[in-house]
């Protein structure tokens, strides 16, 4: 979804401020956004996801934020719509939500049903890719009647693999949104379970994505449902069966019931993070000035658009 990840410098420092703007305007800035860093809560050791639906034991180097404060962030910070499926946020233990060039992994749930994954031998990865780039040239006359750019599905930025002893799967895309000359990286980290899977989306730029890869091992290994919910649960006397296999979850064909558009909105600006929310942020509590007739801070007209991710 998806602000995992800065770009550039941020916005309330770099932006070019009217002349009326002094010193005092900038103080109070920098005071709101000492005081949003200090608001979140981190956690490390094992953390409970969802009612005991899975266990997280925080890897080495990363902090999680709860549901609550990541949904904050997400939505009122980041920009995203509303999602009440993410379960928690983990960021690198020496970043926050403000932090420039990070990331972050957004960990959440759908229940689909059991997943099959007796095709994920016979896949052949180079078709899909062809289809998933289909799907979203399809898409892209949506997203730009709604206002959004265009996407454009480059290839794979890693090849899905599936650990068919863990039941758990994991690939990277590499996406270019509209003009946007730097690309995004999407890495996916799926947990198959008894009545749906966990979610772990990773969201940076194609540049940090021997970073993320190298972690990848670590964040594979800390998640885990509980008994009762793990894929080996399964029973066929009453749980049901996901219409899609191993492929349709790559594809994206489980966004079937809400349509492709849904996907990209949910991570609409993910990129955009720390800059582009501190920015909102101060600007929504700032404006409250304008009353009293005291400057704000205003974004320069040629500023960049903040990155979009799928």
């Amino acid at each position: 979804m998806k602000h995992f990840l800065l770009r550039r410098t941020f916005l309330w420092l770099i932006v070019l401020l009217p002349a009326q703007v002094g010193a005092q305007t900038l103080d109070s800035t920098a005071i709101k956004r000492e005081q949003l860093e200090k608001s979140f809560t981190y956690e490390t050791g094992t953390i409970t996801l969802g009612e005991n639906l899975a266990k997280l034991q925080v890897p080495k180097g990363y902090k999680f934020l709860n549901a609550k404060q990541s949904q904050y962030v997400l939505n009122q910070l980041w920009g995203n719509p509303p999602d009440s499926s993410t379960l928690g946020m983990l960021f690198p233990e020496h970043d926050s939500p403000l932090t420039e060039n990070t990331y972050a992994v957004e960990i959440s749930y759908s229940e689909e049903g059991y997943i099959k994954d007796d095709d994920a031998q016979d896949l052949n990865y180079s078709d899909l890719l062809k289809e998933m780039q289909q799907d979203t040239r399809d898409s892209n006359p949506e997203r730009v009647q709604a206002g959004y750019p265009p996407v454009e599905l480059v290839g794979w930025a890693s090849a899905p693999f599936y650990d068919a002893q863990n039941h758990k799967l994991h690939w990277a895309k590499e996406v270019k949104f509209g003009e946007e000359e730097a690309n995004t990286l999407n890495y996916n980290v799926r947990v198959l379970g008894r009545k749906g899977y966990l979610l772990l989306n990773v969201i940076a730029p194609v540049n940090v994505l021997p970073t993320v890869k190298k972690n990848i091992p670590g964040l594979l290994a800390a998640v885990n449902f509980t008994s009762g919910n793990q894929y080996g649960d399964f029973n066929p006397d009453i749980d049901e069966v996901a219409q899609y296999g191993i492929g349709g979850l790559i594809a994206g064909k489980v966004l079937a019931k809400v349509g492709f558009f849904a996907l990209l909105l949910k991570f609409w600006k993910v990129v955009a993070a720390a800059a582009s929310g501190i920015y909102y942020y101060l600007k929504k509590r700032l404006s409250r000035k304008k009353e009293r007739q005291e400057p704000v801070l205003e974004m320069e007209p040629e500023m960049e658009p903040a990155h979009e991710v799928i």
